[in-house]
């Protein structure tokens, strides 16, 4: 009797013909990982949760505009579950409004960054030489400004808008993006399947896109679970600040914003909005903290 029926029980070795039991497949094996990480799964529920009041939660909540001056800064009651504005405006239908805009602007600016990001990281790390050198320049000189710092000035620069926030929040986070690309392709470039691809005959653009892109997917993915609460925080910051979504437009910043002159009257104002901003960041940052460590290589083998 040969060891492997000996490891597998009496069964194995009663039946040396039998099949060998499928694979379990590997998205289906990181899924049971991140479900055992309770942590991760608590990040999980508040994001869909956030998703969920931000595509159906203006539907039912009605219009974060309407203005009702019978009742300015009321409490929570039955028709507003948490009270109203100094407009009397629903602060619950702003909130939902302003989760929309938030994680639009969070995840809108993320992907622009990654496509624009990827691109220029994968060029650099593979062709590396004066290009690489340049495109390294100007990524040390854009980091060397604090993120927010820089979204403010492009913020600034472009006028105050939800597009123009996004498209600083992406430029922001371009060259960190560019750096993570950068270096994961100098670690793949030397691996034997892409020397084996280029021996074979392929073309750069397929060596990079086929066999040098995917598998630097996890780590993408992990990129991309942080750059979207710093998104998000940038831009309630830039809303806050005046930069960004203009009234009567809902926005956790602008709500902020209004609220600081009544803080002493209905300090509510200001802890719903800034409740939801913090779940909203903790929910993608325990997220990405349990998929950077089920997405680990050494979790894989």
């Amino acid at each position: 009797m040969n060891n492997a029926a000996l490891e597998n029980g009496p069964s194995a070795a009663a039946d040396p013909g039998a099949a060998a039991p499928e694979p379990v497949p590997q998205w289906r094996r990181t899924l049971r990982r991140l479900l055992r990480r309770r942590m991760a799964v608590a990040g999980a529920v508040l994001v869909l949760l956030f998703l969920l009041l931000a595509l159906v939660g203006p539907l039912v909540t009605g219009s974060q505009t309407r203005l009702g001056l019978t009742h300015l800064l009321a409490g929570p009651s039955g028709a507003h579950p948490l009270g109203t504005d100094d407009l009397g405006r629903d602060v619950l239908a702003r909130i939902t409004g302003g989760a929309r805009v938030s994680l639009l602007a969070g995840v809108v600016s993320t992907a622009l960054a990654l496509v624009v990001g990827v691109p220029l990281g994968l060029a650099a790390g593979y062709y590396r030489g004066w290009a690489d050198s340049v495109l390294m320049r100007l990524t040390d000189l854009v980091l060397s400004f604090p993120y927010l710092v820089f979204a403010v000035g492009m913020a600034a620069i472009l006028g105050p808008s939800l597009r123009n926030v996004i498209i600083a929040l992406a430029v922001a986070e371009v060259p960190s993006v560019v750096r993570i690309v950068r270096g994961e392709t100098l670690v793949l470039r030397s691996q034997d399947f892409v020397e084996a691809a280029v021996a074979d005959g392929a073309r750069d653009a397929a060596v990079m896109w086929r066999e040098i892109l995917p598998n630097m997917t996890n780590t993408l993915i992990v990129k991309a679970t942080v750059a979207i609460p710093a998104g998000i925080l940038g831009e309630a910051a830039l809303s806050f600040l005046g930069l960004g979504v203009q009234p009567p437009q809902a926005s956790w910043g602008v709500m902020l914003t209004s609220a600081q002159q009544f803080l002493s009257q209905d300090p509510l104002l200001a802890v719903f909005p800034g409740v939801a901003i913090a779940l909203t960041t903790l929910g993608f940052n325990l997220l990405g903290d349990g998929l950077r460590d089920v997405l680990d290589p050494r979790e894989l083998l």
